[in-house]
């Protein structure tokens, strides 16, 4: 279990801007500062969100005429002695990972995810080896795969990373900060700066040309805190864990959130927590999906004891005839290990039933249940098999 509190980690004080501020300042005082995050305030001297450096760097916004309040999102506040799962719990819910801390009322500064994890790890829980909790035989791309094709498998998979081999040997990393920088903003920047003149990649070009590398990585066997420790010092968001050169897992800076989240639930059940983004979600949509997950848990409670599912969803694309075209992402986290699965879709429900459909099978398919007849019996029937004949 972890005991810390944000009053354990959050950083004291703070920068603020007007929330009509021109976006171009803004940056400015984040680079000079060194800033997780600046303050947004009104004109009354309110808090009212918080700006981050990623999303003006990601937008597609002239910053000189931009307004900071065109960008700014109101976070979820925090207290001085919640503790950190909330606060993880809260980042993953809100996808904001820069929270506001209060204490009576009055704003203090910011718990950001590197504080939680910092903190986290700082205990016993640091202890525990990587290799039970990373993300195993993640999805890898060859040197030569074009970066379009990477892209395509960041959208389907929703993924923001994956290990780049050749032959099977790790030669680097790429992530979807990678093809922004290199393929879209220079696009938008070609005509002025350093960027003139210069020849832009497209999206048919290598993955090799915009890879990281070296790669930084750690042993299966390594702790938690150590993971921690490297991604503090190289400032990145992801860590291969390789063996022999080869690797063999992945753990990012959101499994280490969902970890710490899963442990605000102190009862041995499975729970569900949404993070849902730009989804028209109605409350009847939700107690289907909430029906739909029930319907799992009865069916493996007693074999996988605690854990939580965590539902991802966002819109992606334009609408079409009026619809939504819907990613989920299920990350299923138990005491029995960790599953995944994800789907594509127009309609909420639906959307959700297809990714927990190809949850189920991947449960029955597990080393976990495999031995198992009662799982064994319902994985035939899933699949069509007469069981009539046996």
């Amino acid at each position: 279990m972890i005991s810390g509190i944000v009053k354990d980690v959050f950083s004291e004080g703070f920068i603020s801007v007007r929330e009509d501020e021109a976006l171009s300042k803004c940056l400015a005082l984040i680079k000079e500062q060194r800033l997780p995050a600046l303050a947004v305030f009104n004109s009354k001297g309110k808090h009212v969100g918080v700006l981050s450096p990623r999303w003006i760097i990601r937008s597609r916004l002239d910053p000189s005429t931009t307004k900071a309040k065109e960008l700014m999102r109101r976070a979820p506040a925090v207290a001085l002695d919640d503790p950190l799962s909330k606060a993880a719990r809260l980042m993953i819910e809100s996808e904001i990972r820069k929270l506001p801390v209060y204490h009576g009322g009055r704003f203090l500064g910011f718990v950001t995810e590197e504080d939680v994890i910092r903190g986290a790890v700082q205990g016993k829980w640091g202890n525990t080896k990587i290799e039970k909790t990373m993300t195993r035989s993640p999805f890898m791309v060859e040197d030569n795969e074009s970066m379009g094709r990477v892209l395509s498998l960041f959208r389907e998979r929703d993924i923001s990373h994956a290990p780049v081999v050749n032959r099977g040997k790790l030669t680097g990393i790429v992530s979807i900060r990678d093809v922004i920088e290199h393929v879209f903003q220079p696009r938008q920047r070609q005509t002025v700066g350093e960027m003139v003149g210069e020849k832009i990649r497209g999206l048919c070009a290598p993955v090799k040309h915009i890879m990281s590398h070296p790669v930084i990585t750690v042993l299966p066997t390594d702790t938690l805190r150590r993971a921690a420790e490297q991604m503090k010092r190289f400032d990145i968001s992801s860590l291969v864990i390789a063996s022999d050169g080869r690797p063999i897992g992945i753990v990012t800076k959101r499994d280490f959130l969902e970890l710490i989240a899963q442990m605000e639930e102190v009862e041995r059940r499975l729970t569900i927590q949404f993070s849902v983004r730009d989804v028209n979600m109605d409350a009847i949509q939700r107690s289907s999906i909430l029906d739909d997950f029930q319907s799992l848990v009865r069916r493996y409670e007693e074999t996988l004891e605690a854990g939580t599912l965590f539902v991802y969803m966002k819109r992606h694309g334009v609408n079409h005839k009026g619809r939504q075209l819907i990613h989920c992402r299920l990350q299923l986290r138990t005491q029995k290990g960790s599953f995944f699965s994800n789907s594509e879709g127009w309609n909420v429900g639906e959307t959700f039933r297809r990714a927990l459909d190809r949850l189920d099978r991947q449960l029955l398919r597990s080393k976990e249940l495999e031995y198992n007849p009662k799982y064994n019996r319902m994985y035939l029937q899933r699949i069509g098999f007469p069981l009539t004949e046996l």
